[in-house]
């Protein structure tokens, strides 16, 4: 018996054989209820380490047959959902068996399952889909979500409350870049001095401040206003690019669509927020990287298809561009093996600073997805519309 904590809720993990529940319903028949007298909640852990099955309840409550009660069944898929389902657990007040596993064996849990946290649904899922009434993703991006397969009736929501992760990260990438913080670490570790305290040897160039700076926001929804409220404070020029130019706003100038390549060209800073769409992919290409200037910097912190990964690599390797924050890529972990995150050597370049997709892994954003994942899980269980849905 182990401990851990989600939250201000106390957890105890208990590990059972594999087979738990084999032959019977994927989500087994050993559930929990609350002191509380609420119907508990069930963590299943699927396909752990020496076929074992952990269950994560929390302290104080008992194995009890609910006695024909009806659990609301949720499935948390992947790594990622999965990151959610103790923090959600300890917020939920109502009864749910909740289910973790991957896209693989996703399968098994479709006929029962009434609510899916997952970044995935394909029309595989749609059609086993017989009780479904919500597919939560525990994320903004809806890219890897197939909408023409959500059977009849079930409510698509997302998430937000990444943003101010996302924004800090925008503005210490601007900073790491333009001060060549990576560089300067490595060569001050080997006793060299890239400064103007070494006696007889000229002082390097000075570092450009973000003061005075102009920025180019691509896509201006919730992470891009973050990010210019924030630069507008380091006394940056902010300049974004949004489908809808009317609306102004007093943190940036707001362009249309057709002032895409003189952005690119006016600015020092690009920071790359749009969501990924048939639209978007492949929107920056070599022909708009050249367009940007040779001093320029290109962060991106929405998703890596947007920008044409050979026509990257080429332009930071070739310096037409003086380099990239990039935390979203090419390739992905399907396992705990180690994975270089694109076919092309970006991690060999100085000028790039790599980060694994975590930009808006903070607290905050962690607290406030699990609180709204779990205020939809509720209202499903009250039969209310859940919180932002997706028309």
């Amino acid at each position: 018996m182990t401990q851990s904590g989600h939250g201000a809720v106390p957890y105890r993990t208990s590990l059972l054989p594999y087979g738990f529940g084999r032959g019977h319903s994927a989500f087994g028949q050993c559930l929990l209820c609350a002191n509380s007298g609420h119907l508990g909640v069930t963590l299943l852990i699927i396909g752990t380490v020496n076929r074992q099955l952990s269950i994560v309840t929390p302290v104080g409550w008992t194995y009890e047959d609910p006695k024909g009660d009806v659990m609301l069944r949720v499935v948390f898929v992947g790594a990622l959902p999965a990151s959610f389902a103790g923090r959600v657990g300890a917020l939920l007040g109502v009864g749910s068996n909740i289910a973790i596993t991957d896209e693989a064996g996703v399968a098994a849990f479709m006929p029962e399952a009434e609510v899916l946290v997952t970044m995935v649904f394909t029309a595989t899922m749609g059609a086993a889909a017989s009780r479904l009434r919500l597919v939560q993703v525990p994320g903004a991006g809806l890219d890897r979500i197939d909408r023409l397969a959500l059977p009849s009736g079930v409510a698509l929501a997302n998430v937000h409350g990444h943003e101010t992760g996302i924004a800090e990260y925008v503005i210490g990438a601007m900073l790491a870049l333009s001060r060549n913080f990576t560089q300067l670490d490595t060569n001050l570790r080997s006793g060299r001095w890239n400064s103007q305290w070494v006696p007889g040897v000229p002082p390097p160039p000075a570092w450009p401040e973000l003061a005075g700076r102009t920025l180019a926001i691509l896509g201006y929804g919730r992470i891009g206003q973050a990010v210019a409220r924030r630069a507008r404070v380091f006394g940056m020029h902010v300049v974004a690019l949004r489908r809808d130019a009317a609306q102004a706003d007093s943190n940036a100038v707001i362009r249309g669509p057709e002032a895409f390549g003189e952005l690119l060209a006016q600015a020092d800073h690009v920071v790359i927020t749009l969501p990924l769409t048939p639209a978007t992919r492949g929107l920056i290409g070599e022909r708009e990287i050249r367009a940007m200037k040779p001093g320029a910097f290109l962060i991106n912190v929405a998703r890596a298809e947007i920008v044409d990964e050979q026509a990257l690599y080429r332009a930071l390797q070739e310096r037409q561009i003086a380099g990239a924050a990039l935390d979203v890529w090419y390739r992905y972990p399907t396992s705990s093996d180690p994975v270089l995150a694109s076919t092309c050597a970006f991690h060999e370049l100085p000028n790039v600073l790599m980060t694994p997709h975590v930009s808006g892994w903070t607290d905050g954003m962690l607290e406030a997805r699990a609180k709204l994942i779990a205020e939809n899980i509720q209202r499903v269980a009250r039969d209310e519309a859940p919180l932002n849905c997706v028309p």
